[in-house]
This record gives C-alpha cells, structure tokens and sequence, in this order.
C-alpha cells in the first residue's frame, strides 16, 4: 500500500473558551486547548495516577467554527477529530515550533458531549 493516514482522535475538556478570529474576507477560525487525561494505577504503590496532555486545537472549518463560537466553552466536554500538523514560526529571532490539531472542512468533526444546550443562553434554538 502506497498510502497513509494523518487522523487524530481525541475525548477531552477545553481548557480556556475559544478564541475566534475574523479576517478582512468574513472567514473565521477558532483557537482553543483541549486536555485529555490518562488515569492508572500504580501496579506497586496501588496509588491512583494521572497525566494531562494539552492538545492546541485550530478549527478551519467554518460550519464547525460556528458551533464553537456558538457552543463551547472552558469545560465542554467535546469529541475531536482532525489531522496532526506542526508549523514554524519566529519569534525573538529564534524558529518555534508548535503542533496542533486542525479540523479543515471535510476532514474534521466536533462531537459536543456535555448534553443539550443551556436553553437560557439562546444556545438551545
């Protein structure tokens, strides 16, 4: 098989309410954290341990956008699926690094998880 696959699958809470972004052209992006937890216990001690993981999530599809800005907020519990990818940037001089989850249109998913919108908010129209 000459082929492969970039998917990321990930349960977890948001970290901080979303940032969105407008550009001059109308479009949207949103920009949040994401944190997946592990939790075992200790085959020695029998204690309970856990490890964060904090994933930067970058949401290019608009329709998802809209659900972001509209839905989630720091806690949601959400399903995510999109496609791993790590971009370069300058900062002091010096080249950054930073990898990030991005959701395009036709190639990532949003899976709200915290039950029915707060109806009170307008969310639940």
């Amino acid at each position: 098989m000459a082929y492969s696959i970039n998917k990321v699958t990930l349960l977890g809470n948001v970290g901080k309410d979303p940032e969105i972004k407008t550009f001059q052209n109308g479009g949207k992006i949103a920009n949040f954290s994401l944190a997946t937890t592990e939790r075992w216990k200790d085959k020695t001690t029998g204690e309970q341990k856990s490890e964060t993981e904090w994933h930067n999530i970058v949401v290019k599809n608009e329709g998802l956008v809209g659900i972001v800005e509209k839905y989630v907020k720091k806690g949601s519990k959400l399903h995510i699926e999109g496609k791993i990818e790590t971009r370069e940037y300058e900062k002091d001089g010096a080249k950054k690094y930073i990898t990030e989850i991005v959701l395009y249109p036709y190639s990532g998913e949003i899976v709200l998880l915290d039950g029915k919108p707060d109806e009170k908010d307008g969310a639940g129209e």
